[in-house]
C-alpha cells in the first residue's frame, strides 16, 4: 500500500552568501509534503539539534577494540501540529477533535534561534564529526514516520582574544656533525598567532650559515586532527602547503622575509570541543645535505574569514550600475554624484548674468509702488480719508508724499494722557452719529 505522504522535505532560509551560521543567529525554513488524499495526522514537529561524535577501532593481536564517545551541544524541539490537542475536549464535546488534513502541498514555517553559546565549528573528519541540523517528523496513526533533515554549517564566532594576536619568536642554534662541520643558526618570528582563511602569515627568519655547506629554508603548513574517546587519542596529520626559499651560501648570514598565505579552502580551528581538536603547525626548517634538519614550530590558529561590509558591497555595486548606464544629459558618468569644485578663496564672485538663469536687471521695471501690481483683483479696498485731528496728539505722517498704496497707510496713534478729558464719541468718524432720544421719565 502507497504511503499518501509524497515528497516530505524541510529545508531552511540561507543566511549569507556563504550560507553559514553562528551562535545566536536565526534560523527560519519551513517543512514542505505533499497529501495524495485526506489524511490525519497525529503531530508534527521539527527539532534543532547539534552534536559531536567520534569512532575509531584499533587492533591487538586477534582483538578489535572500538573507541567511541559522543558530545550533545543542544535540541529544541518546536511543535507544527500539536500532539493530541483534540482528544483532550472529545469527552466535553462527544466527539473527537482530530487533526485532519486536505489533499494538496502543505507548506509551514518555523523558526529556531541557535543557542548563545560557546558552539564549535561544523567539522567532518575519517573518525569524527560536528553536525548541526535540522529534523521533521511527521507522525501518524498505524503507519511509519515520515522524516527528513536537512544539514547546516555553523561557524564559530571570531575569537577576540588577545592571544590572537600576539606574536611570536623561536630560535635555534646546532652544530653539525660527520658530512658538516661548523653550525647554523635561526632566529624566526612571526608577527600573531590567529590568521584567516586567505590571510597571508609574514615570516621573518635571521639566517647564519657557518657551516661548510649551503643551506635552504623552507616552510611547511600542516594540520593535526585529533580524536579522543575512552582516554585514548587518535592523531591524523597532513601538509597543507610546503614552499622554500632561495640557497644560503656557507660562510654567510641573511635575513629573509617570506609570505605563506593560508589556503581560504582549509578547515577552521577546533579547540572547543573536548572528543575533536583541529590544529596547525608552521614549521620552519633548514635543509642541510646529509645532516638532520634544524627547525622551528609555531602554533597557527585559522580562523574564519572575514565577509566584506554590506555598505562596500553596495556603494560597489551603485556605481557599478550607474556606470553601466550613465546620463545622456550629463557628462562624466557618475560626475554628477560629486561635489563642485569650490571657488578659490581670492576669486570675485561671478556676475548676475553669468549663468543665464535670470533676467538682466535692465529688463526689469520697478514700479514706484508694488503693490498695485496685484490690483487685477475684482475688488480693491476703498480709499478711507484722513481721520479728523485729535484733540490728544495725532501725529501726521512726516512723509508728505507717500506712495499710494489703495487704502490709506495708518500710523500708530499716542496713547492720551492720563489728565487728559476722554475724547468725543465722533471724534474719528468711526461710528454712525447718535440719535437724539427724547429724555424718557
Amino acid at each position: 500500500m502507497s504511503s499518501s505522504v509524497k515528497n516530505f522535505t524541510v529545508g531552511y532560509n540561507p543566511l549569507n552568501k556563504s550560507n553559514t551560521f553562528s551562535s545566536g543567529d536565526y534560523l527560519m525554513g519551513q517543512v514542505t509534503f505533499e497529501l495524495t488524499n485526506e489524511c490525519e495526522v497525529q503531530s508534527l514537529f521539527v527539532k534543532l539539534k547539534g552534536k559531536a561524535q567520534v569512532s575509531w577501532t584499533e587492533n591487538y593481536g586477534k582483538t578489535i577494540v572500538t573507541y567511541q564517545s559522543k558530545e550533545k551541544y543542544f535540541s529544541i524541539k518546536q511543535f507544527v501540529i500539536q500532539e493530541s490537542m483534540g482528544k483532550l475536549m472529545s469527552f466535553n464535546l462527544a466527539q473527537c477533535c482530530k487533526n485532519v488534513l486536505s489533499p494538496g502541498c502543505h507548506v509551514y514555517p518555523f523558526t529556531f534561534q541557535i543557542p548563545v553559546q560557546d558552539l564549535p565549528s561544523s567539522f567532518k573528519g575519517s573518525c569524527g564529526k560536528i553536525l548541526y541540523t535540522v529534523e521533521a517528523n511527521l507522525n501518524r496513526s498505524m503507519r511509519m514516520d515520515s522524516k527528513a533533515k536537512a544539514e547546516f554549517t555553523l561557524i564559530q564566532k571570531t575569537n577576540h582574544d588577545p592571544v590572537m594576536m600576539s606574536p611570536q619568536q623561536n630560535m635555534i642554534d646546532k652544530k653539525m656533525k660527520v658530512f658538516s662541520t661548523g653550525s647554523v643558526a635561526m632566529d624566526v618570528s612571526i608577527a600573531k598567532t590567529g590568521f584567516c582563511q586567505g590571510e597571508g602569515i609574514r615570516v621573518m627568519a635571521s639566517i647564519q650559515n657557518k657551516s661548510s655547506r649551503d643551506i635552504k629554508p623552507k616552510y611547511c603548513l600542516y594540520r593535526k586532527y585529533s580524536y579522543f574517546a575512552n582516554k585514548k587519542r587518535k592523531v591524523e596529520t597532513k601538509d597543507i602547503l610546503k614552499e622554500e626559499g632561495e640557497a644560503i651560501p656557507h660562510s654567510a648570514g641573511q635575513t629573509v622575509t617570506r609570505i605563506i598565505t593560508v589556503p581560504s579552502t582549509v578547515t577552521t580551528s577546533i579547540l572547543n570541543c573536548n572528543i575533536i581538536k583541529v590544529e596547525y603547525r608552521l614549521r620552519v626548517y633548514l635543509d642541510v645535505k646529509y645532516a638532520s634538519d634544524p627547525e622551528v614550530k609555531f602554533h597557527i590558529v585559522i580562523l574564519p574569514a572575514l565577509e566584506g561590509s554590506d555598505n562596500q558591497q553596495s556603494s560597489d555595486f551603485l556605481t557599478s550600475e550607474f556606470d553601466q548606464f550613465p546620463n545622456p544629459y550629463m557628462s562624466g558618468g557618475m560626475s554628477f554624484l560629486q561635489n563642485p569644485a569650490a571657488p578659490e578663496p581670492s576669486a570675485p564672485p561671478p556676475s548676475y548674468e553669468t549663468y543665464g538663469m535670470y533676467p538682466s536687471f535692465t529688463e526689469i521695471t520697478f514700479p514706484v509702488a508694488i503693490l498695485p501690481a496685484f490690483q487685477a483683483y475684482p475688488a480693491v479696498p476703498p480709499h478711507y480719508p484722513a481721520a479728523a485731528a485729535t484733540p490728544f496728539g495725532f501725529n501726521p505722517n512726516p512723509n508728505p508724499n507717500p506712495p499710494v498704496w489703495g487704502f490709506e497707510s495708518q500710523q500708530p496713534i499716542a496713547a492720551p494722557q492720563p489728565s487728559d478729558p476722554p475724547p468725543p464719541y465722533g471724534a474719528y468718524a468711526m461710528y454712525p452719529p447718535l440719535p437724539d432720544f427724547e429724555n424718557k421719565s
